[in-house]
């Protein structure tokens, strides 16, 4: 099977991809995760991206792609996620850091306090490139990223929290087939815009006793002020049940059921 994830080689991404193959497995790096949903689309493999992180949030390209193809999520991950400041150059002769936006969010209170400049980029293995081609320069990644680039680690355990965590998601071209799923994801759409139409759509879950983990907002692109929202819930034996009468109350897109694959360290 191919696995197709966000390369190049030293991003989060491969890493999680590295700990997950299976001998006969083919990883694949793709620089954008438009790129990665539109290969699952073409039926070229399946994906893994990142799909929110403890302390940056949702990642939004994950979520639009989501809501405009017809992909599934099959399964999650989730990945501890400690980033490195490393230079070919001290401390006292940084000039600039090259940082991921994700990244850079993560690691905002260290980045404060140094008080130096940051230039974004579009994955942590092009912070480690740009990083080592730009004089006086520093850049923020994996410690896998820093050994493949051959940077040394300055400053190790940059991130805000010592408990920053990524949650990855599979994508498929079909649902994952799990008699007895852990998790199910759900984009709602809502037509009209009412008072208590909120209230509604959780009541769905409240009464039955269907926890909700997540409930995020992202725009529609539709205009100001039209949004959609994603909602994770717990599998229950009611799940079914409530996502039937969602769809009496609005328009909804399943977005699947599954399980947790655990990572090894």
């Amino acid at each position: 099977m191919k696995i197709l994830t966000l390369g190049p080689e030293g991003t989060f991404s491969h890493e999680l991809a590295l700990k997950l193959k299976k001998k006969k497995d083919e990883i694949v790096l793709l620089p954008t995760i438009r790129s990665i949903m539109a290969a699952v689309e073409r039926g070229d493999g399946e994906g893994i991206v990142p799909i929110e992180n403890s302390e940056a949030g949702g990642v939004g390209e994950t979520q639009d792609g989501l809501a405009r193809s017809p992909l599934f999520i099959t399964a999650e991950m989730y990945l501890p996620v400690h980033h490195n400041l490393a230079s070919l150059v001290s401390m006292k002769k940084m000039r600039v850091i090259y940082a991921h936006p994700q990244t850079h969010e993560q690691c905002s209170d260290k980045i404060e306090q140094w008080g130096l400049p940051v230039i974004h980029t579009s994955s942590n293995a092009s912070s480690a490139r740009e990083a080592k081609k730009t004089p006086n320069a520093g850049a923020i990644l994996s410690e896998t990223a820093a050994a493949i680039y051959k940077m040394p680690v300055i400053v190790r355990n940059t991130e805000n929290s010592r408990t920053n965590t990524t949650r990855f998601v599979r994508i498929a071209r079909e649902p994952a087939r799990d008699r007895r799923p852990e998790k199910c994801s759900v984009l709602i759409d809502p037509s009209t815009d009412r008072s208590g139409l909120l209230h509604d759509l959780l009541e769905v879950f409240a009464s039955r006793g269907i926890n909700l983990s997540r409930i995020e907002s992202r725009p529609s692109k539709r205009g100001i002020g039209n949004y959609v929202f994603f909602l994770d819930l717990a599998w229950t034996k009611k799940t079914p049940e409530a996502l039937a009468a969602l769809k009496e109350i609005t328009e909804i897109k399943e977005l699947g059921c599954y399980k947790k694959i655990e990572v090894k360290p």
